[in-house]
């Protein structure tokens, strides 16, 4: 068996990041920037009123009567220039008239017909956005980033239409094994309902992946190669059970013969120590345990963060946190523990039952402690590492 680290750096090996392609600004949410962008204008353009009010010049004080001259509104400027005792109803965004140094609020004066009298209390700010104020053009947004909601607003205002990211990776997921019917379908007697793959697909997607769902691979070569040739094609192939030494774990056995280069076989974690993990055509492929917890457990720590370094992300780690114990932990074995837990106010609890084939306890979670390789009793308040899930 290797480390999780060694296991980590192996499955690096096997992807590279993917070309770039440009797509409309309306289609790049959650995507990965490949190269800097740059704003194509200053933002504002002009100097702009912050406030509905009037745009007067030089510093009239309280009980200045002014005469409005006109008016400037969003998209719809005033055309001329203001002289002191001249006063232009202004509303926020528009542009300032030229001649104008501050904008007074429309709550302090009172207007009679084209003239406005000045209050008492004006303040002291000038209530104008400077022209450029936000950026300037020519400035940058920095790749690589995952593209947030407020990025994609400030490359709109950037005047940016289309963005450059990293294509997103293509996943082809195979549930193996004669067990399994699909949700919906009646199980026979001696069989369950397959659920790791909805779980992954959705968690692949979530990193940004492309990902598939392809038919069961029954327990035959036959099956195997047909569904592994759906495959073809993919930036990544994960298979789900099989992967194991048993007599009917086709994966491992047959993996090799069907042209699979394999990479590792076992990890020191808990769960999830049947992890295999290779070549196949020009895809990287993983083969993952087959109890849910631990194909979910494998999915968060090895294939969200390659999935990452396709996009661009850089070969990291999955970033960990740190919390208090809400309660004391046992001395942990020889493999690292990807423990269940919870988060809460006092701190982070790890769950009572640890079974790897409990999907109602990880669905519960919503942390993953993780402990050492024979990482030493813990007591309550001691900090500790986790994943979030």
């Amino acid at each position: 068996m290797i480390s999780v680290d060694e296991a980590l750096a192996a499955l690096f090996a096997l992807v590279d990041p993917l070309e770039v392609e440009e797509v409309p600004l309306v289609e790049a949410a959650g995507r990965v920037l490949a190269r800097d962008v740059a704003a194509g204008r200053d933002q504002p353009p002009f100097d702009a009123s912050a406030m509905d009010g009037y745009a007067v010049a030089g510093t009239p004080g309280p009980g200045a009567v002014l005469s409005v001259i006109g008016e400037a509104a969003a998209g719809h400027g005033f055309g001329g220039s203001i002289a002191p005792g001249e006063a232009v109803r202004i509303f926020t965004g528009a542009p300032v008239p030229e001649g104008a140094t501050r904008v007074i609020m429309q709550e302090d004066v009172t207007r009679a017909g084209d003239r406005i009298t000045i209050g008492e209390n004006i303040g002291f700010g000038d209530n104008i956005r400077p022209m450029g104020g936000d950026f300037r053009k020519g400035e940058t947004i920095p790749a690589p980033r995952r593209l947030r909601p407020a990025d994609l607003a400030l490359m709109a205002s950037m005047n940016i239409a289309r963005a450059p990211v990293y294509r997103r990776p293509e996943v082809a997921i195979i549930a193996t094994g004669d067990e399994l019917v699909m949700p919906g379908e009646t199980p026979a007697p001696d069989q369950i309902v397959a659920s790791n793959g909805f779980g992954l697909k959705a968690l692949f997607e979530s990193h940004g992946a492309v990902a598939r769902l392809l038919p069961i691979a029954r327990d035959t070569r036959a099956s195997l190669e047909t569904v592994l040739g759906l495959a073809t094609g993919n930036d990544l192939i994960v298979t789900i059970g099989g992967a194991s030494v048993g007599d009917h774990d086709l994966v491992a056995r047959l993996g090799p013969e069907l042209g699979l280069e394999r990479a590792f076989y076992k990890v020191a974690m808990r769960p999830g120590k049947p992890l295999m993990a290779g070549r196949m055509g020009t895809a990287a492929m993983i083969g993952l345990p087959g109890n849910p917890v631990s194909a979910m457990v494998c999915g968060q720590v090895f294939i969200a963060p390659m999935l990452h370094k396709m996009q661009g992300l850089g070969a990291a780690r999955a970033p960990r946190l740190t919390a208090r114990l809400a309660a004391p932990l046992p001395a942990n074995g020889p493999r690292e523990h990807y423990m269940r837990a919870r988060l809460g106010p006092e701190g982070i609890t790890a769950e009572d039952r640890q079974d790897s084939s409990l999907l109602s306890i990880l669905a519960h979670a919503d942390a993953l402690l993780v402990r050492p390789p024979h990482d030493p009793a813990r007591e309550m308040g001691e900090a500790v590492e986790y994943l979030p899930i």
